[in-house]
């Protein structure tokens, strides 16, 4: 169904007059009732939300607004910052290589990289690095802020520091720097630069209005982040780093809070925190923060990366598929301080963090609530992108999207989840 243009609903403290667009199969109107309660009730902003089933369309919403003052509406082709769920598309480009023999798994990185030879790092593989095995979670040295901005000196800065921990031997979640590292291998391999890659060889083909390294033409389009974490007068990243990442109940640990601070903060920016609005980090190729698209390209990337064969055009063949859903890493993180799961550059679900109501799916959650995933058991393809981010990854805008698609398919297992602001 379509909703009408100047539809108006709420008007409480939080939630002002919004508008509704786009088309949902009746079977799912449970959804679109939940995309306008995050409206009226929980604060949202501007979103989109988009769900596919085995390729077709069932869900496509949009609505709300680009900004925090509600003057600009959010449009059809309204672009935001994506945050973590950039993290699974890049894995999907990478694997993509892997699957055409331009990339092998198992082969050291140093072969495409030879810079990538630091002590004890000779040995280190594609599948460790997408795997967030490869102890390089963050910078040592300290970089200045505009570094974030350049490919080539935050490569370096990776390629020649000394690992974390021995690579292959642990896991932790490489929040930032992810899509460097395995990005660059395609860079090399490919004599491109990131951003060229993905455009020529996943998003151009299948026409996925998702970016990383947005041109100019396009940053008239993208929505401005809310309430990301301010970037204060005095900053002090190791407090930010005792205050937000580390657990309330964890033993006092200097070494730990320090590779959090260069985790999050070193260069400063390097979350999104105080530039995710700027024009040069929406230029830059910051692969695991920094994409901007919409809703519908999201869903549309997994879709088909879950549905369609190679042969048909697809990204991978079913074996690989496979492999890259199975667990690679699990248990406790070194970087979060709590369990995690990952297969090849997704995310997978656990009891601590599910994706979904199925065990089988898989993708990647982003800062404040984004998402974007795949169901193998429902043929399920999901995007969320908001410009108001939760304070935690799950939020109740989240959940009540999620669980209205799967109480329409008749899916149980309802979650419970923390109150956010």
């Amino acid at each position: 169904m379509a909703f009408p243009e100047n539809s108006t609903d709420g008007d409480t403290k939080e939630a002002a007059s919004f508008s509704v667009h786009g088309e949902c199969d009746p079977a799912f109107s449970a959804v679109e009732d939940a995309f306008r309660e995050n409206f009226r009730n929980l604060n949202e902003i501007g979103a989109g939300f988009c769900v596919r089933i085995d390729g077709r369309v069932v869900v496509d919403l949009w609505g709300g607004h680009q900004d925090e003052a509600r003057t600009r509406p959010w449009e059809r082709d309204t672009l935001v910052n994506a945050y973590s769920v950039g993290k699974g598309i890049t894995a999907m480009l990478v694997l993509s290589l892997v699957e055409r023999g331009e990339l092998e798994l198992d082969e050291p990185i140093i072969k495409l990289w030879p810079e990538f030879a630091a002590e004890g790092e000779q040995k280190t593989t594609l599948r460790m690095l997408l795997a967030h095995r490869g102890g390089l979670p963050a910078v040592r040295q300290s970089l200045e802020p505009n570094a974030i901005f350049d490919w080539s000196t935050m490569t370096g800065a990776l390629a020649e520091q000394r690992a974390y921990w021995e690579p292959g031997q642990s896991h932790g979640y490489h929040i930032n720097t992810f899509g460097f590292l395995v990005g660059q291998p395609v860079c090399r391999r490919l004599g491109k630069s990131f951003s060229d890659a993905l455009d020529e060889r996943l998003t151009g083909p299948i026409g996925a209005d998702f970016h990383i390294g947005l041109p100019d033409s396009k940053h008239g389009r993208v929505a401005s982040i809310v309430q990301a974490k301010p970037r204060r007068q005095g900053f002090d990243p190791h407090d930010a780093a005792r205050t937000f990442f580390v657990s309330k109940t964890a033993e006092p640990n200097a070494k730990h809070e320090d590779m959090l601070a260069k985790t999050y903060f070193n260069p400063v920016g390097f979350s999104g925190f105080g530039v995710v609005n700027g024009a040069n980090w929406r230029r830059a190729s910051i692969p695991s923060t920094n994409g901007h698209g919409t809703a519908r390209a999201v869903a549309e990337i997994y879709d088909i990366f879950l549905n369609r064969d190679v042969s048909q055009g697809g990204l991978v063949g079913p074996g690989l598929r496979a492999e890259a859903c199975q667990i690679q890493s699990d248990g406790m993180d070194e970087v979060l301080g709590k369990p995690s799961r990952f297969g090849l550059g997704f995310q997978l679900s656990q009891p601590e963090r599910p994706i979904g109501r199925s065990p089988e799916s898989f993708g990647h959650l982003g800062y404040g609530g984004t998402l974007g995933f795949a169901d193998p058991e429902t043929g399920l393809a999901v995007g969320y992108l908001m410009n108001r981010p939760g304070e935690r990854w799950r939020t109740p805008r989240t959940d009540n999207l999620i669980d209205a698609v799967y109480d329409s398919l008749g899916v149980s297992g309802k979650r419970d989840y923390p109150a956010d602001p």
